[in-house]
């Protein structure tokens, strides 16, 4: 028996495996959303310097997400691979940098927690086979540009175009929708929220969401067709109504304080792909439609 009949066979075992490879990943993510940003913003300087004919900005020493190795922020001990296994080194060490003894923010800890327990959730919904497997990958993907967008208001294309294509991909085979009505989901998610922000912008003078915006409602079209849209736009409204309000409360800030919409569309299309048909349906039901 191979490795993949097991996990085929023993359904506990795919979900403890995915809890693990779930913390590697969400390493990785901590990794990924710190980085990621930076290596932007570099990209962003070196075509500026190309389009005002100015002189090349001088190369540093190799910056990716492989290299350099991770360093402790506050003193620059580069961390060993004993002090990088998810959460355990976190544990044992108490917080805090081996070396200097610098608190290590918890929110390391808890993306790879996050990642750990929603792999193994995909793991357990959908059991062994490809729609698992596609799911992992959207499930890693919108994490991570859930915590950059958090952090830095922006929505990478390095993120979200690739997983936008992998959408219609899977959907070639009908994984989560058919191919027509991924096709169209991908259309009708950026147009609606195109046709907000103009109308928005036109009314108002100011922009109210990004770019970023549409071509993620885009790509969560192209993985759940466009009968997935208006739950994740109703579950995205709502979250992002009461999560906005209670952190401007929190932080003093007035209502003209930029509040990121990413990671809400995230929360919301990943609910509505996982559960979408039993909420509409839980409400036709309530509302006496059916």
């Amino acid at each position: 028996m191979s490795i993949f009949d097991f996990l085929a066979s023993t359904p506990l075992a795919f979900v403890f495996v995915m809890l693990l490879i779930g913390l590697l990943v969400g390493s990785f993510l901590n990794v990924a959303v710190y980085r990621l940003p930076l290596m932007m913003q570099a990209d962003w300087k070196r075509q500026a310097h190309e389009f005002l004919e100015l002189p090349a900005p001088a190369r540093g020493e190799t910056f990716n997400l492989i290299l350099p190795n991770s360093s402790c922020p506050h003193c620059g001990h580069e961390i060993r691979p004993w002090e990088n296994i998810p959460i355990f080194s976190w544990l044992a060490l108490r917080g805090r940098c081996s070396a200097c003894k610098a608190r290590i923010s918890t929110r390391y800890p808890l993306v790879e927690l996050a990642c750990g327990l929603l792999s193994a959730y995909v793991a357990w919904h959908f059991g062994f086979g490809w729609e698992a497997g596609a799911m992992l990958v959207l499930t890693w993907g919108l994490l991570a540009m859930s915590l950059i967008d958090a952090d830095h208001q922006l929505l990478p294309d390095a993120l979200v175009l690739p997983l936008l294509w992998l959408g219609l991909i899977v959907n070639h085979y009908e994984l989560f929708a058919s191919l027509d009505d991924a096709l169209w989901g991908a259309v009708a998610g950026y147009l609606s929220l195109w046709s907000v922000y103009w109308v928005f912008r036109l009314v108002t003078g100011k922009e109210g969401m990004g770019y970023g915006d549409f071509k993620l409602l885009a790509m969560l079209g192209a993985w759940g067709g466009w009968q997935l849209l208006p739950l994740t736009i109703l579950l995205s409204s709502l979250v992002g109504a009461v999560i906005g309000t209670l952190l401007l409360r929190r932080r003093d800030a007035g209502t003209s304080t930029p509040i990121p919409f990413g990671p809400y569309l995230a929360i919301a299309g990943w609910i509505a792909l996982l559960w979408g048909d039993q909420i509409t349906g839980t409400y036709l039901q309530f509302a006496g439609f059916k």
